[in-house]
């Protein structure tokens, strides 16, 4: 009985509303009701869609200009189309595998040494227990993420000259001087311990905030069994920083050949290309330099399909090791 009086009900609702469940109709007046019921969310939403629509996807329609062979005289409307000929042409390329080989280099000493230095900032910090010098040591280590780019670079050269700082520390120990950056075998230790100086601090935050989400109450019933502070990070803390550090792994992962080019830009020189040159600084060079429009698009374009293919292949790997994915 009570079925069919809400069987009745909902009839007459739906009548009330102009049609079936999911129908057009219905659609559209659900719609209405639910942006006049949150429209101040969604207003603050609009700014960054508009956003996203202008800067993210409308200038994904350039990616046609990978297919053809573009002149900026006739635009893309007038550009003769080559199919796959540009990325035919970059897998033919002598330089293909030597910036493939850079490339996941640098992405992987980033991920294996980058990677885990918030992790265990979070950790150490987590463990201090006098305040004003945990927040001492916070404050410093956040500090060199405001340093710019070009300005933490222009150090990075400074300190690495002939004349600079390391060179000072090297002489004192007996050493030779010698300008740093020009040599092959310490471009990839420079670049990953200045990333590290750079970037440990403020990305630390995000397990310090994952940190103190931790029920607190684990660690008293852990001190009453008799667990001491190495055996309640291991059996606690860890674990409850893994949904967090899986989720930061996806997305490192998903922009494995996304190397930060405007770094190595500002570093590498023709003495390190050797071992410098990524896909990124490639793209810069044959796009901007050369005005070689379409192959350096065609290029772009891989870098992104390799770095979606991570991504997804991450995302699954994480979700059947029953930690929790992007979708």
């Amino acid at each position: 009985m009570s079925r069919s009086i809400a069987y009745k009900q909902k009839a007459r609702r739906l009548a009330a509303e102009g049609g079936r469940p999911g129908s057009a109709a219905t659609l559209r007046k659900r719609i209405a009701r639910d942006f006049k019921r949150h429209k101040f969310k969604y207003l603050i939403v609009l700014p960054v869609l508009i956003y996203f629509i202008l800067f993210h996807y409308k200038p994904m329609y350039g990616i046609v200009i990978a297919f053809q062979r573009f002149r900026a005289s006739v635009g893309i409307a007038g550009s003769p189309w080559v199919g796959f000929d540009n990325f035919a042409r970059f897998l033919q390329d002598p330089y293909f595998w030597q910036l493939l080989r850079n490339t996941f280099t640098i992405s992987l000493l980033t991920l294996v040494f980058s990677f885990p230095a918030p992790i265990l900032l979070a950790l150490l910090l987590n463990e201090i227990r006098v305040r004003w010098f945990k927040r001492t040591v916070q404050t410093i280590s956040y500090m060199p993420h405001f340093i710019a780019m070009v300005v933490a670079c222009a150090m990075i050269k400074a300190f690495c000259q002939t004349n600079g700082i390391f060179n000072d520390i090297i002489a004192l120990f007996g050493g030779t001087r010698a300008n740093l950056l020009s040599n092959t075998s310490l471009f990839y230790p420079i670049y990953i311990l200045s990333g590290i100086w750079q970037g440990v601090g403020w990305n630390s935050i995000i397990y310090l905030a994952a940190l103190s989400g931790i029920d607190q109450e684990q660690y008293e019933a852990a001190r009453v069994d008799g667990a001491g502070r190495l055996r309640q990070m291991i059996s606690i803390t860890l674990p409850g920083l893994l949904p967090t550090i899986s989720m930061l792994l996806i997305l490192n992962l998903g922009s494995i050949l996304n190397v930060g080019y405007e770094k190595i830009l500002l570093l590498y020189q023709p003495l390190t290309y050797e071992v410098a040159d990524v896909i990124s600084t490639y793209v810069y060079r044959k796009g901007l330099l050369d005005a070689d429009f379409s192959y350096s698009t065609a290029v772009g374009l891989f870098n992104s399909v390799v770095n979606l293919f991570f991504l997804l292949v991450a995302n699954k790997i994480s979700k059947k090791m029953g930690q929790s994915g992007l979708f």
